[in-house]
């Protein structure tokens, strides 16, 4: 379900169909990478203007597509100067997460240690600048991570592609202890596509 007809949309749908259709996780998301690296250098796809408006306090979430067949989904976020996440997670499902303009930073983490399910113990595993043009992806048990917009004055787009509708995630709160988080979960809304 398209929320917007966009410039390019189509051909975007397509790529991701086409890289859905593959038989592993690890072949959709690098099908997935390549095409979004692409599509967004070509300048073949123009995202709609309202992706690039910031939201008061928060980064804005808005869907482009729903696919009904394939249960993925597509959404653009924009990261006003100094916005990020905490530490969260992706509730289990594969994320490829393309930069359209501006730049992120991204910072991965491995889950070392827990004290049943609410205490978590995270250590920080790489680091990454990414600018437009560049995607990553992220895979289950490997899905903890932080977003960042680093600019001082500059508005970060990205587009993420989700395996399934991401409604909820964990989230996680840094305790005292060095290293120690709480889990949170978090109810995730949608700004409008316009």
């Amino acid at each position: 379900m398209l929320t917007t007809e966009f410039p390019g949309c189509h051909e975007l749908i397509d790529a991701i169909d086409t890289a859905v259709s593959k038989e592993s996780t690890h072949a959709i998301t690098d099908s997935l990478r390549n095409s979004l690296c692409k599509l967004i250098r070509s300048g073949a796809v123009k995202l709609p203007d309202c992706v690039f408006e910031t939201a008061e306090g928060r980064y804005a979430r808005r869907e482009l597509y729903r696919s009904e067949e394939h249960g993925y989904c597509v959404v653009a976020m924009t990261w006003a100067p100094g916005q990020g996440t905490p530490i969260h997670d992706h509730c289990g499902m594969w994320c490829v997460e393309g930069v359209w303009s501006g730049a992120l930073e991204v910072v991965q983490y491995e889950r070392v240690q827990s004290d049943g399910e609410q205490r978590v113990c995270f250590q920080p595993v790489g680091s990454i600048q990414a600018g437009p043009g560049s995607a990553g992806s992220l895979i289950p048990p490997h899905e903890y991570h932080t977003i960042r917009n680093p600019s001082e004055d500059t508005v970060a787009v990205s587009l993420h592609i989700y395996s399934g509708n991401m409604t909820h995630c964990a989230v996680f709160q840094p305790l005292p202890e060095d290293h120690w988080y709480q889990r949170c979960e978090r109810q995730l809304g949608l700004d409008p596509v316009h």
